[in-house]
């Protein structure tokens, strides 16, 4: 039976070691506050979960090295100490959500050391993480002792030139509904993984603004809420960023200089019933600059693009 490693048992990291079980592996789990994984290894009435003292215990005789932690720092603080123990048989899958230039540098550090690293974060809840559903994004050389078969993009739109160990990929794929492979480079997820959060955290203030300007108004904010039971803004997502990525402002869809007039209406209704607007403002103003290069004509979407 295949023994993984767990570092990390917080939501996220519980949820994969009960899929883990479910897919028959037994599991060696560490976590800084060691209650969390003695709670875990105690509900586990079959006994496939260990909770471990100390990484080290954790870590050996682990086939593979899963962490879900919180941020750069943690990952090198728990892994670092490993240097020179970590056996070159076992992959280190890191599903922690971190920045993209420190990762490409411990992927690099590990990777002279002999020892396979890979950055997998996902895009995937507590629940996903059991029922191993959601969206893992990898990156990187994913072969660098055996090369064996293609690894499938998931309809990324990234077709991948690569090969993956088979071993990997199928623990992989167990864990989740898709894996997407988004190229050798391994910073690569961890930039996507930023690009989707914070599209994610984006819309919460939007949404925050929204409740707000109903504020101000007088409406009852479930009451305003409710406008997206029927109207989806998200499915406009995917054609805006295509308008931005090409370079198409014209004809516009939205005209610029009439977004803007839309913008101050908001502003300043809020303001009469005493709300302040906090993402709004900061949209204005990148729609001013496109107003002042001349670009008031054009669709609303060349106000926020990067300027070259």
């Amino acid at each position: 039976m295949t023994t993984i490693a767990f570092l990390g048992t917080g939501l996220m990291g519980t949820g994969f070691i009960q899929r883990a079980r479910t897919n028959g592996l037994t599991v060696r789990a560490w976590n800084r506050s060691a209650a969390k994984a003695q709670a875990l290894a105690a509900s586990d009435a079959a006994g496939g979960v260990t909770a471990c003292a100390t990484v080290a215990q954790a870590v050996q005789g682990a086939e593979r090295i899963h962490l879900s932690l919180s941020d750069d720092a943690s990952v090198d603080a728990v892994l670092e100490p490993l240097a020179g123990v970590l056996p070159s048989s076992a992959w280190v899958v890191d599903h922690t959500t971190t920045a993209v230039r420190p990762t490409a540098e411990r992927v690099a550090r590990w990777d002279a050391r002999g020892v396979r690293f890979v950055h997998a974060p996902v895009f995937m809840a507590p629940a996903n993480c059991a029922e191993g559903t959601g969206w893992m994004l990898i990156s990187g050389d994913l072969a660098r002792r055996e090369r064996a078969g293609p690894l499938p993009s998931a309809n990324s739109g990234v077709r991948s030139t690569e090969v993956v160990d088979p071993a990997l990929q199928g623990a992989l794929q167990a864990m989740t509904g898709k894996v997407i492979y988004l190229g050798p480079q391994p910073e690569r997820a961890a930039a996507f993984k930023l690009f989707g959060n914070l599209t994610l955290l984006g819309l919460l203030g939007i949404l925050g603004d929204v409740g707000r300007l109903a504020a101000a108004v007088g409406i009852d904010m479930k009451d305003a809420f409710s406008l997206f039971e029927h109207f989806n803004p998200g499915q406009t997502l995917p054609q805006r960023a295509k308008r931005i990525s090409s370079g198409q402002y014209d004809p516009p869809s939205f005209e610029m200089s009439m977004a803007r007039k839309d913008l101050r209406l908001m502003v300043e209704e809020a303001a009469r019933g005493g709300q302040t607007l906090q993402l709004i403002p900061a949209l204005a103003k990148l729609l001013d600059q496109g107003i002042a290069r001349g670009e008031g004509h054009l669709d609303v979407a060349a106000g926020v693009r990067v300027p070259e």
